[in-house]
């Protein structure tokens, strides 16, 4: 034992290397994983103090944990032992795959990267974009929902901008869980919108099993009291107006819910722009009749550093005013006992026709409706159309930029005549052929307000 051994000093090395390996695996890390959940523990605890829906335990669970308890669910067995026999493939290929569409579902929220990084970043952006305004927040009914049911916010899809201003503006009442397409599947981005408690979904699987292991994570998540955030038409507006519902999302929060599990409580949420980012993209897409998006990231990066050159110079003004509407809440029991025998169906064409009696009324839709309807005009003549319109949708929720009609004129007209979108020609506003799509995407958003109204 008292020996002297000699050995190549790479070996020496080598077994350094190991020895701590091992004693960081075993003693260090484990000590600074403790140390970091503690305090985030810790953390959490304070943020519950001031939010009004508190952040539930299933949110923050490990994802390796919510992964093993997602595959090893009874449903998602059965879906797996489904899966193998109609393909004819042994069951430990099936769950393997299994578990590969749960690792891609399963997010890894982050209470640090969600309020002390995601809320700044919305509230930066947004604000720095627009003029946001809330045109109704019924906070004191809001205030009553049964704090053991579970909150889902159910909102119209114009922008992409829609995550960051709802992210921001629902940030005193809880943390939203958001269902998002194949475009955030890019890294690093995919990493951070999981930390923000985000899943990913494959709008157009038609695979069995995938299907089945996203609707029992949904399900999961709904009985553990996730707050979630859904865009009931699945995608983008391509016109501007509101679509369909597409109920999947919907039909895996409602299935199998009964009287002895948690109510689901439902709150419209809609939004309103005067200026889309995408909305050159998707007008081209609807007139194709194809949702296929074929934005390049150098148009993305072009229209970026040309609004950095603006404000550099002190030219840089904010694209109009973005709203958002806080709708009236719907329990899904009260639903269920006012309608027995209701299907999915019912309950979505509901919730879209409440969005669609909260969308916020803004100057640029407000001036692209007249415009269509009526074809060239003068600001006076604008001013009195706009004017008549307002008074006859009274009950319609509305920004009207410092009460004044003609200020909201001015408004709108400034972002149409700037983008190229509507001509001036003497003090006569009319417009541009081949701009009257665009000019229709922004009417739709409220067309559906004025419906039966003469102008």
């Amino acid at each position: 034992m008292g020996n002297m051994i000699e050995m190549p000093l790479w070996v020496l090395m080598l077994l350094v290397a190991f020895a701590a390996v091992t004693f960081a695996s075993h003693f260090l890390f484990p000590s600074v994983r403790w140390f970091f959940r503690r305090r985030m523990e810790r953390a959490v605890a304070r943020l519950n103090a001031r939010l009004e829906r508190p952040i539930e335990p299933f949110k923050l669970a490990r994802r390796h944990d919510m992964i093993q308890r997602l595959i090893y669910d009874p449903d998602v067995s059965r879906a797996i032992a489904d899966h193998a026999k109609s393909e004819g493939v042994p069951e430990n290929v099936a769950f393997e795959k299994a578990k590969r569409y749960a690792r891609e579902i399963v997010p890894g929220f982050s209470a640090v990267a969600y309020f002390s990084v995601a809320i700044r970043v919305a509230k930066w952006l947004s604000k720095a974009l627009y003029r946001v305004r809330l045109c109704h927040f019924d906070d004191a009914t809001l205030a009553k929902v049964d704090r053991g049911a579970t909150v889902v916010f159910v909102m119209n899809h114009r922008s992409n901008m829609d995550y960051m201003l709802v992210t921001w503006l629902a940030a005193e009442r809880s943390a939203l869980s958001y269902a998002v397409g194949e475009w955030a599947r890019v890294w690093p981005l995919s990493r951070l919108i999981k930390a923000m408690g985000a899943y990913f979904i494959r709008r157009k699987s038609r695979n069995e099993l995938y299907r089945r292991v996203l609707a029992r994570y949904v399900q999961m998540a709904t009985d553990g009291g996730v707050t979630q955030a859904v865009f009931p038409e699945g995608g983008l507006s391509l016109d501007g107006g509101l679509a369909l519902p597409k109920l999947g999302i919907l039909k895996y929060i409602v299935e199998g819910r009964d009287a002895t599990t948690r109510d689901v409580v439902f709150v419209p949420v809609a939004l309103n722009y005067d200026r889309v980012f995408e909305d050159r993209i998707l007008v081209a897409a609807d007139q194709k009749g194809q949702r296929r998006f074929r934005a390049r990231i150098s148009v993305v990066a072009r229209f970026i550093l040309h609004q950095l050159w603006l404000w550099v110079r002190g030219r840089y003004h904010r694209h109009g005013y973005a709203a958002v509407s806080f709708g009236a809440p719907l329990s899904l029991t009260e639903f269920r006992a006012e309608r027995p025998g209701a299907k999915v169906e019912e309950l979505g064409e509901l919730l879209m026709e409440r969005i669609g009696q909260e969308i916020p009324i803004l100057p640029v839709p407000l001036v692209a409706h007249a415009l269509l309807e009526n074809g060239a005009m003068t600001r006076t003549a604008l001013e009195k159309t706009l004017s008549d319109m307002v008074a006859h949708v009274p009950q319609a929720e509305m920004h009207l930029p410092c009460m004044d009609m003609a200020y909201c004129v001015e408004a709108g007209l400034r972002m149409l005549v700037g983008r190229g979108i509507v001509s001036d020609r003497a003090g006569r506003y009319s417009i541009i052929e081949d701009q009257r799509p665009i000019l229709a995407f922004y009417a739709k958003s409220i067309a559906h307000l004025f419906r039966g109204c003469s102008t």
